[in-house]
């Protein structure tokens, strides 16, 4: 069965998308018109302006395109939803927004001890992990996916936990705490091995877990969070198996094996970035201090022939 009977507002969200060229708009303003009433403001780099809109245009795809759709009706469109969500686009969001507004948005008084405190490495990863796995709960999710006020506020405070789980990796704030390159490769380890119960807990089930997936009557409930009321009363649909081949249990271990896949994808790409500039740095101290021994051997020599 196409989606398209679902209409237009489902399938696109012309509000997220006026949301989104909002915070677009409002962007370039505070970082070009704007910029000079900031005190440490600097001119905008190409790379920042790109990584934020990149990272605007995956939100209104994720969570605005029939990706969101498909995500009520598919377990496996949710994980790859929550894996783009949470991994992918925290990354472009926190490189496009420029050093100076991050360190003017920090030093803000109500905001420094509580940013400090929710980005120390330990706590972020912590609270990343329990968040993604408390959502994944089936009592939990089958709550949230029913009921319109609590989807937008875990998701919003979800998607706020993946921007602290990142910020210690990709900080270049000057004057914000940093971690070294071997704690990063740690750390990246780490949240990889945390994250792996939820996923395996969804991958080796042996029944479905979410009523919002298998129940005909719960899922035309969950579905009313995307669809306007009036469509769905017009359409006569017993459940989502009228959209896939897969029984639930394929759909719901696929979408965890999903989940795991990217995970790995983007944990691996960043690891290789973190092992290339830990060599790079590694290189470089070793040639200063080969530099330095014979700057300091030159010396000596001199010395002696005096």
């Amino acid at each position: 069965m196409p989606l398209s009977i679902f209409g237009f507002r489902a399938m696109w969200s012309p509000g997220l998308m006026g949301v989104l060229v909002f915070f677009t708009v409002l962007y370039f303003l505070i970082t070009t018109t704007w910029r000079k009433d900031f005190k440490y403001s600097e001119p905008l780099k190409k790379g920042e302006a790109i990584s934020f809109v990149f990272a605007m245009i995956m939100i209104y795809v994720i969570i605005g395109s029939p990706i969101d759709l498909m995500s009520h009706i598919m377990f496996t469109m949710h994980m790859v939803q929550m894996a783009f969500l949470l991994l992918f686009i925290p990354i472009f969001l926190i490189i496009g927004i420029p050093n100076w507004l991050w360190k003017t948005t920090i030093n803000l008084p109500y905001v420094k001890p509580f940013f400090h405190f929710m980005t120390r490495p330990i706590f972020a990863i912590f609270f990343f992990v329990f968040m993604f796995s408390v959502y994944h709960i089936p009592v939990v999710l089958d709550y949230i996916k029913l009921d319109e006020t609590a989807h937008g506020i875990y998701t919003f405070v979800l998607f706020m936990s993946a921007l602290f789980m990142y910020w210690p990796l990709l900080n270049t704030v000057e004057g914000e705490p940093r971690m070294k390159d071997l704690q990063k490769f740690f750390y990246i380890i780490a949240n990889a091995i945390l994250i792996t119960p939820s996923c395996a807990l969804i991958m080796f089930s042996s029944h479905p877990l979410y009523a919002t997936y298998t129940d005909g009557e719960t899922w035309m409930k969950a579905m009313a969070l995307c669809v306007p009321s009036s469509t769905l009363q017009g359409l006569t649909l017993s459940g989502p198996e009228l959209f896939t081949d897969m029984t639930p249990l394929e759909d719901q271990q696929l979408g965890g094996v999903i989940m795991k896949i990217i995970q790995e994808i983007i944990f691996a790409v960043i690891l290789g970035r973190v092992f290339i500039m830990w060599y790079r740095n590694d290189q470089k101290n070793a040639d200063r201090m080969t530099e330095e021994a014979l700057k300091e051997r030159q010396r000596l020599s001199q010395n002696q022939y005096r």
